[in-house]
């Protein structure tokens, strides 16, 4: 295995969209799903942020497709039985970490057939026996249901609560043209990462956060916007609810979805944003504000009714007025609030972006700042990257290489705690 580690052409992959699952070991176990043609997706997405993943596979497993391709996906052999190397200690077993050891189990696809084997303590096939291993040694284990929407009745929903009950993890399924069908490849990913990666250092801590576009109606059908995709906002909100935070997110029109597990309130306009973020702070006791919308620095002054006809109306010229900044108006709401701001820049040098977020920190009474070059295609608006400069109060500079952005939003919310907490020690 040292030797698949170290040459396997496949693992050259490894960390090439970021190094957030970096020195963690995988078990990704395979059962009879049409869905497991899947697999080999999931295990190389898993690969490319850092992770090393190992492959078991049922019998039916191997039925659908040849265990060879899930060698070619990882790198790494593929266990189809168990045998006197006695597999699912080696994985899954109480012992010390070691090249091979399981961090997370993640059972994708899993058949109702499998999924009542657990719950009923059979352990009749490599991914029965791995899974019964890894509840006894209190590895966490993730259960990706996939079948025909029949099949997923009241027994299988009892068995699934039972599971629930004893601390697995249960994504899905998604109920689609008659069939369970597997969770979606990025829900996986992320629900891998909130697992075996989370800190619970956001416990008891309440945090407010912004994320995407405004839109600022022209008329009722036109309207000025922004690149903003909403990524790097509900990154953030992700981070922190899997850290143990409260989280409230209020988002607007974004191209990411938002996971139903975060708690949101919808808005539009940037005078939407000012009203929820004014109220929120107003009735609700928030620690933390982390302000990482794209809200529009201009708006029309009125907005006609109706649709402007392009046959009556020859040139449009339209009057904008500035908008109040977000920070400024959570400031005066509460005192106490710990705020997170962002500055967006273009084409600027590392110093002019530095020294702008800085002086925007010191206007606007945050108490700290994420700057970063929306010009730039790699990062920022619509990227699944970003490269930031966080800076605080007494101009400490933290640079973020370029990595995806729930890497970046880890680390904003690992300088949010620090400095935080340095603030209410004073």
């Amino acid at each position: 295995m040292d030797r698949e580690k170290a040459h396997h052409p496949s693992k050259d992959i490894v960390e090439s969209k970021g190094t957030i699952l970096r020195g963690k070991t995988i078990c990704m176990c395979l059962t009879g799903s049409v869905a497991v043609i899947n697999a080999p997706i999931i295990a190389r997405e898993l690969m490319r942020l850092g992770a090393e993943v190992f492959a078991v596979m049922s019998k039916a497993a191997t039925e659908l497709i040849n265990p060879s391709l899930m060698h070619w996906a990882t790198g790494n052999p593929v266990i189809t039985y168990l045998t006197g190397a006695v597999e699912h200690v080696f994985f899954a077993g109480n012992r010390p970490k070691v090249f091979g050891k399981a961090d997370l189990i993640l059972v994708c696809p899993a058949t109702a057939n499998t999924i009542s084997k657990i719950a009923n303590g059979i352990d009749d096939t490599p991914v029965t026996t791995i899974v019964t291993t890894a509840f006894g040694s209190n590895i966490p284990i993730v259960i990706v249901p996939a079948m025909h929407e029949s099949m997923f009745h009241p027994i299988l929903e009892h068995n699934i609560s039972l599971l629930k009950k004893y601390g697995m993890d249960i994504l899905g399924p998604r109920i689609s043209e008659g069939k369970a069908k597997i969770a979606k490849v990025g829900d996986i990913i992320d629900r891998v990462i909130d697992l075996i990666i989370a800190k619970k250092d956001l416990e008891g801590i309440k945090i407010l956060i912004t994320a995407g576009p405004t839109r600022e109606y022209i008329d009722e059908i036109r309207f000025v916007s922004n690149k903003s995709s909403g990524r790097m906002g509900i990154e953030i909100a992700k981070d922190a609810s899997a850290r143990g935070a409260e989280v409230l997110l209020v988002a607007g029109k974004c191209m990411v979805k938002i996971p139903d597990y975060v708690n949101t309130v919808n808005v539009v306009s940037s005078d939407d944003f000012i009203n929820a973020v004014k109220n929120e702070l107003s009735y609700k006791d928030f620690d933390i504000f982390i302000c990482a919308a794209a809200i529009s620095d201009y708006k029309p002054i009125d907005c006609i009714e109706g649709k402007i006809s392009s046959d009556d109306v020859k040139e449009l010229q339209i009057n904008m007025r500035l908008t109040p900044k977000v920070i400024n108006v959570a400031r005066k709401k509460n005192y106490k609030v710990f705020i997170v701001a962002f500055k967006a820049e273009t084409n600027v040098s590392r110093t002019q972006l530095i020294d702008r977020a800085y002086e925007r920190l010191l206007s606007s009474q945050a108490d700290l700042i994420v700057a970063n070059d929306v010009g730039r295609e790699d990062v920022g608006f619509g990227s699944k990257e970003n490269e930031v400069y966080i800076v605080n109060k007494e101009k400490q500079i933290s640079h973020i290489e370029k990595n995806s952005k729930r890497y970046i939003a880890s680390r904003i919310l690992d300088l949010t705690l620090e400095n935080f907490r340095i603030r209410n020690i004073k």
